[in-house]
């Protein structure tokens, strides 16, 4: 009986149109069957969906934030070398780049002392990092490692009232040396002629002398000059231009042309040979 009469109801179908409205209605009753079959299939899709993108997010975001940091330590550079071509082509014709090798590292803590600028890194010996080695952020020069452990480096931050550097202003190449104040928005430039040109808004940079810290990166903007016709040196207080305060990725400069684990692996033989002697 159903045989026939599903034949019947698919011939009057086909050649009558009296089963139209029928089959519309029954239409929206397995649109609503097939939506309640298939959202278990949805619903595992759209979880599984939302937790790979964050996953690959999340990723992409660390790969972005340590490119960005070291094509920002590369950039660095750029205006003291821009003054530096100058003065070379006047006197040279030519110019010359120097690439140091850096290496991303991360702030993992601070010392719990006020009046002492220093943190700890989470690179050390075993890394290849070597005491007075150069740490800079995106920005500018933080400071120098002053200790190692195997794993780890405390840096000695610039704003440390026992720090110093030599530094020039970028503008006319007029040398000077800043030292920390134990403020970490300041730096004091020392013994500074009166008469000297420099002014508010000039860029102090590193000038390599001492082979301590590489030339050119910068150091801090001048914010303040005070002249004092009784004293014989004016008074220039800088502001750093690295974020002492803030950073979190740090890079430490090598000045040879070894990787990584060829510094990690002569450190860990020559701690082997000091061990056995």
């Amino acid at each position: 009986m159903l045989v026939v009469l599903s034949v019947a109801l698919m011939v009057v179908d086909a050649r009558f149109a009296l089963l139209k409205p029928v089959r519309s209605q029954m239409s929206l009753v397995l649109m609503q069957t097939y939506w309640i079959t298939d959202l278990p299939q949805r619903l595992y899709q759209g979880v599984a969906s939302q937790f790979g993108s964050r996953t690959e997010l999340v990723a992409e975001n660390e790969k972005l934030k340590t490119e960005n940091l070291l094509l920002q330590g590369r950039m660095q550079k750029l205006a003291a070398l821009t003054e530096q071509n100058v003065r070379l082509r006047e006197l040279l014709n030519s110019s010359a780049l120097v690439n140091e090798k850096v290496e991303v590292a991360e702030l993992i803590g601070m010392d719990p002392n006020p009046f002492t600028h220093r943190i700890i890194i989470n690179k050390g010996e075993r890394d290849g990092v070597v005491l007075g080695q150069p740490v800079l952020d995106a920005r500018g020069l933080m400071g120098q490692v002053v200790e190692l452990m195997p794993y780890t480096s405390r840096v000695l931050l610039l704003t440390d009232t026992t720090h110093s550097i030599p530094v020039q202003v970028n503008r006319n190449g007029l040398r000077a040396i800043a030292s920390g104040t134990g403020n970490p928005e300041r730096l004091e430039l020392r013994h500074v002629a009166d008469t000297a040109d420099i002014k508010e808004g000039d860029l102090l940079v590193s000038s390599g002398l001492g082979q301590r810290f590489p030339a050119g990166y910068p150091v801090a903007t001048v914010k303040e000059v005070i002249h004092d016709s009784g004293q014989p040196f004016a008074i220039v207080r800088a502001v750093p231009t690295a974020a002492l305060n803030r950073s979190r990725y740090l890079l430490l400069v090598f000045s040879d042309n070894r990787t990584p684990e060829e510094r990690a692996n002569d450190a860990a033989q020559a701690q082997e040979a000091e061990d056995k002697q």
